[in-house]
């Protein structure tokens, strides 16, 4: 197999790929039920801005265009290629497109890095030559792209103009995505089928993207991150420049990790391991297709800086508002009391049989008078203890029915623009549940980019993606420091020796293989003792570990019954710690295939698998990241001091927990790193415990 190509300089000149001087279709088709026809006929659309050529060897016309034989024939000039070919022929074909100048392919050709070894060395000698002409490749085992703002469409269906940038692993998606964005009035400004990925990544397209003016958001359908870390920086840096990214990742289940022996392997799962990149990267995550586009369209609304928490409810049924009310508090939003002076402001702007409380009830004023909807969210929008209004119910109904109500469905539309134009000068979030979601007057609203929804659960959702994108974007993760010099040794006590080295603490410990030994170490070390048999994966369950030994005859007496039953290599005699007042955690640490080393933090010590009360983030953190991970944790009040009882030396524990992130980036050769547990009190952390996995990491250490 050739060598893998090197690769790509950053932040590579795409202008070809997206908005080519010429493109070349090779593989044309006249069989419409053939891909090399539907990109062929879609690829015409755009021929008023440039040429397109159709290739087939077989010549002749196809709708209605000539059809040259090969590339060769048109010349120069090809600046785009398209190559829909069998894999046989798809090393000549990227050659020939090469030598007539195309900067940019797009290679619909599947059945080559995807199915094996062979069809892997023919795909990379093809990337090499791709980039040493210094053009770039899209896919092999694509299905196209469009730019809508460049009339470019290179895929077999047209897309919606609008301003989401798609960058799928399934065509499929970007298809049923259409369908329901369609649906609030938002389309595409570009799609991009990512294929194999063996050129132009993710990450690249990312960054191009969030670079366009006409994409206001881009959507990612990844199955394969390929440098799951790069795609967090990537993302980071799009939401710092406006353009949000939203992921929907599946295969993320915790079936790959069941045979995961440790703690922090088999609670490792790449579903909270993306969970963590999105959080810290500023992702918003979804999932489910439904979900995708409720988020994507919420990310078109105008949204403030700040934070957005406080939300009034305006209701035409009490039923909808206290649905709305349960679920926005559900989410995490408040539905707080309103002040006296906005409860006299959305008395005057309805009417006196209006609760003027949260949520506010239309009490039927809005079958004699629709535009109250609009004056009672004026009124709230206006509200300093109000940061978005979630309007719920009936609207929309005046304007649906077959007749429209005469006067009513008039006034409703009147409504729905006075509505769409309080929420612009606002700069509030307004979002819509409505009955009738498709009615004239909701498609006003959603025409001037209010989220309008069938369902409340989804214009909550939309409120979370608007609170997320108020919040700001995220942070790129850590860079990994240059490789240290790598650990050769493993076992229990050599693994305290590196983490001691390392800068953590541990109680003092020796190690012994006979009794003579354990009676050595009793002379040297001060009591109560614990003694543990090395060499077991879970000490505490295979009965290894005695504590509270309060004297050398107890720990000989110990040892005995332990050797006997166990008959493990070697022992530890450790000085046993303080446990009153000690909190326990676990701080593990292991390298994952797609984004390197991953930091886990929980409470429970020996319970972490009970309590499940865990965080994750991808290693290194700082100490200040790590008291931000302890804050995150359900059981944290703990740390701070319950009933009497005193709070912990925070400090200390984020020093220890950046501490074995800091080390487990640092080594590439360590799979994973167990702390567990570690002990924190009111006057420090100690470790108790410690495990080192040496292998070779999934994911290469750069």
């Amino acid at each position: 197999m050739p060598p893998a190509p090197p690769p790509p300089p950053p932040a590579r000149d795409l202008s070809a790929l997206f908005d080519p001087r010429s493109v070349a279709i090779v593989g044309a088709s006249a069989d419409p039920a053939k891909w090399g026809y539907a990109v062929a006929r879609q690829a015409l659309r755009g021929s008023g801005r440039r040429p397109v050529h159709l290739v087939n060897r077989r010549g002749g016309e196809i709708l209605g265009q000539p059809v040259a034989t090969s590339l060769r024939e048109i010349g120069g000039g090809v600046d785009l290629a398209v190559l829909s070919v069998p894999a046989g022929g798809f090393a000549q074909a990227v050659d020939e497109a090469l030598d007539c100048g195309a900067r940019a392919l797009v290679a619909i050709t599947a059945g080559l890095g995807e199915l094996g070894p062979q069809g892997e060395a023919i795909q990379q000698a093809a990337v090499a030559r791709v980039r040493a002409a210094g053009a770039v490749l899209v896919g092999p085992n694509c299905l196209g792209l469009a730019d809508n703002s460049t009339e470019l469409h290179l895929s077999s269906d047209p897309f919606r103009d609008g301003g989401v940038a798609l960058l799928s692993q399934s065509g499929n998606v970007g298809l049923e995505l259409q369908l329901r964005l369609a649906r609030s009035g938002h389309g595409f400004s570009r799609f991009v089928s990512l294929g194999n990925q063996a050129d132009l990544t993710l990450v690249e397209l990312v960054r191009d993207c969030a670079r366009h003016p006409e994409t206001k958001v881009v959507a990612v359908y990844a199955e394969d991150f390929r440098d799951g870390r790069a795609f967090a920086a990537a993302a980071a840096e799009a939401a710092s420049l406006g353009k949000p990214v939203v992921l929907l990742a599946p295969g993320g289940s915790d079936a790959a990790m069941r045979s995961a022996l440790s703690h922090t392997g088999s609670m490792t799962s790449p579903t909270a391991v993306i969970d963590a990149v999105c959080r810290d990267s500023g992702i918003h995550r979804v999932h489910s297709l439904r979900e995708f586009a409720t988020v994507l369209g919420a990310l078109h609304a105008p949204s403030r800086g700040g934070p957005l928490r406080r939300v009034a409810v305006l209701t035409d049924g009490g039923g909808h508002g206290t649905i709305a009310a349960d679920t926005l508090d559900a989410a995490g939003f408040t539905v707080p009391a309103l002040e006296p002076a906005t409860r006299k402001a959305v008395t005057a702007a309805l009417w006196e049989n209006s609760p003027a409380d949260n949520p506010v009830d239309l009490a039927g004023l809005g079958e004699q008078d629709p535009l109250c909807y609009a004056r009672g969210v004026g009124a709230l929008l206006a509200a300093d203890e109000i940061d978005a209004v979630l309007l719920t119910g009936y609207f929309g109904g005046y304007s649906a029915s077959a007749e429209g109500l005469g006067d009513a469905g008039d006034a409703e539309r009147a409504a729905a623009r006075a509505l769409a134009g309080t929420a612009a000068a606002s700069g509030k979030p307004v979002v819509v549940q409505s009955m009738y979601p498709d009615a004239p007057s909701c498609r006003i609203l959603a025409e001037a980019g209010l989220p309008v929804h069938a369902a409340t659960e989804d214009a909550v959702r939309a409120l979370l993606a608007l609170a997320a994108a108020s919040a700001g974007g995220g942070a790129a993760p850590a860079p990994l420091p240059a490789p240290a010099a790598p650990v050769t040794e493993a076992g229990y006590l050599a693994d305290r020796a590196l983490l001691a080295a390392a800068g953590l603490p541990f109680t003092a410990a020796l190690a012994a293989t006979d009794t003579a030994q354990v009676a050595d170490a009793a002379a040297q070390l001060r009591p109560p003792y614990v003694l543990k048999a090395t060499g077991l994966l879970h000490k505490s369950d295979a009965g290894g570990v005695a504590l509270g030994l309060l004297d050398r005859d107890a720990l000989l007496a110990a040892h005995a019954a332990m050797d006997e039953r166990l008959h493990a290599p070697a022992y530890s005699v450790e000085e046993m710690a303080e446990l009153r007042d000690g909190v326990e955690l676990i701080v593990g640490a292991r390298w994952d295939p797609r984004f390197g080393p991953v930091l886990l933090v929980g409470l429970g010590g020996v319970l972490t698998e009970v309590l499940r009360d865990v965080v994750f983030a991808l290693a290194p953190v700082t100490p200040d990241a790590a008291r931000a991970l302890l804050d995150r944790l359900r059981g944290a009040p703990l740390l701070h001091g319950v009933r009497g009882r005193s709070g912990v030396d925070l400090d200390a524990a984020a020093r220890a927990i950046a501490t074995v992130s800091e080390l487990a980036a640092a080594h590439p050769e360590i799979g994973e790193i167990e702390v567990n547990p570690l002990l924190l009190t009111p006057t420090g952390a100690l470790a108790l415990d410690a495990r080192v996995v040496l292998t070779t990491p999934a994911q290469p250490h750069s």
